[in-house]
C-alpha cells in the first residue's frame, strides 16, 4: 500500500472551500477549539452522528481538508462522480470492504486527515456504540483522534426543507484535544483493539459531555 492509494488532497480542499459557502451560507456555524487541531501530520476527526449535514458542516469549519468514509448508498446519481472528486471515500458497511481499507489508509499515509462516524451511522449521536473500525485505523496508521461534536444540527426541522436544520439557525462543532488510541505497544490484535476501543469511547463521550456543558446544548 503505497500513498497513491489515497484520494487527491486537492480534491479533499475544493470540498472544503465548497463547505464553507454552503454552511455558513445556510446556517450559524459556532466552531469552539479550532486551535486544537494539529496543523499536520496524519488525523482522525471521530465525529458524532445525529444528522445528515453534520459531515458537510465539519468539512466546511474544520481547519483542514477532510476525507470522510461514507456509506455507499449515498454514491448515487451525479452524486457518486462529485463526492468522488472532492476526495470523499465510499465504503461498504456490510463487508470488510479492502478497497476503502486501502485508500483511507493512504490518507493517513501521506498525512491527511480522515473523517469517521464511528458509530457507524446516524442515531442519536452520543457515541454510545462504537464500531472497532475507529480503532483500526487510528491503531494501524498511527494517527492521533480529535473528536468533533456537531451540537444543534438535529434539534428541529427546518420550515422550509425538513431534511435540514432550519436555515441560518446556530450549528455548533467543538473540537476536542487530539488523543493516541493505542497502548504505545504497537499491537494490533483483535484484544488490543478491543481495548482501544474502550479507551477512544471515554474520551469522545467525556468530549461530548464537555461540549455540551460549554454550548449549553
Amino acid at each position: 500500500m503505497t500513498s497513491g492509494s489515497a484520494p487527491s488532497p486537492k480534491g479533499a480542499e475544493v470540498g472544503r472551500r465548497i463547505g464553507v459557502g454552503l454552511m455558513y451560507g445556510l446556517f450559524k456555524p459556532r466552531v469552539l477549539g479550532a486551535w486544537k487541531v494539529p496543523a499536520s501530520g496524519p488525523l482522525i476527526f471521530a465525529i458524532n452522528h445525529s444528522h445528515n449535514v453534520d459531515g458537510p458542516m465539519v468539512m466546511g469549519v474544520a481547519p483542514r481538508p477532510t476525507h470522510f468514509l461514507i456509506k455507499k448508498e449515498a454514491f448515487v446519481g451525479p452524486l457518486d462522480p462529485f463526492l468522488t472528486a472532492i476526495g470523499q471515500l465510499k465504503v461498504d458497511r456490510d463487508t470488510t470492504d479492502r478497497t476503502a481499507i486501502t485508500r483511507a489508509l493512504g490518507v493517513l499515509e501521506s498525512g491527511g486527515v480522515l473523517g469517521i462516524f464511528p458509530e457507524g451511522t446516524r442515531g442519536e449521536g452520543d457515541f454510545a456504540a462504537l464500531r472497532a473500525g475507529l480503532a483500526y485505523f487510528a491503531v494501524r496508521g498511527g494517527a492521533p483522534i480529535v473528536p468533533v461534536a456537531v451540537l444543534g444540527s438535529s434539534e428541529r426541522p427546518g420550515r422550509l426543507i425538513k431534511a435540514l436544520p432550519p436555515l441560518r439557525s446556530r450549528v455548533d462543532v467543538v473540537f476536542g484535544d487530539p488523543f493516541e488510541a493505542g497502548d504505545g505497544s504497537g499491537r494490533r490484535t483483535r484484544k488490543a483493539l478491543d481495548e482501544a476501543t474502550g479507551r477512544i469511547q471515554k474520551h469522545l463521550a467525556a468530549h461530548l459531555e464537555n461540549a455540551r456543558r460549554l454550548t449549553g446544548r
